[in-house]
């Protein structure tokens, strides 16, 4: 079973809890099955199951070329090394 992460929440409304709410988040089985932590609070009660599938974060490799073609000249502006000059110029003459 893959790691779970138990994150308690708490709905309060006039100074009274009328709601709380856990999240676990776990991998259901080949089977179908999904196993939770044991927690004696949740033990003959009826819950209410929401699934949320999480969505697959994708990479891909950037080549060395490609980065280079893409980044290439990003701080270089030569506008910018021109202005530059001719204010010091124009302030220490």
């Amino acid at each position: 079973m893959k790691s779970i992460k138990i994150y308690e929440f708490f709905c309060i409304f006039e100074k009274k809890m009328i709601m709380q709410a856990y999240k676990f988040e776990t991998k259901i089985s080949k089977t179908g099955q999904i196993k939770l932590p044991l927690n004696s609070q949740l033990f003959d009660k009826e819950v209410e199951i929401i699934i949320v599938p999480k969505q697959e974060i994708k990479t891909t490799k950037l080549k060395a070329s490609d980065f280079i073609d893409k980044w290439s000249g990003f701080l270089s502006n030569t506008d910018t090394d021109d202005l530059k000059y001719r204010y010091l110029t124009d302030k220490y003459k």
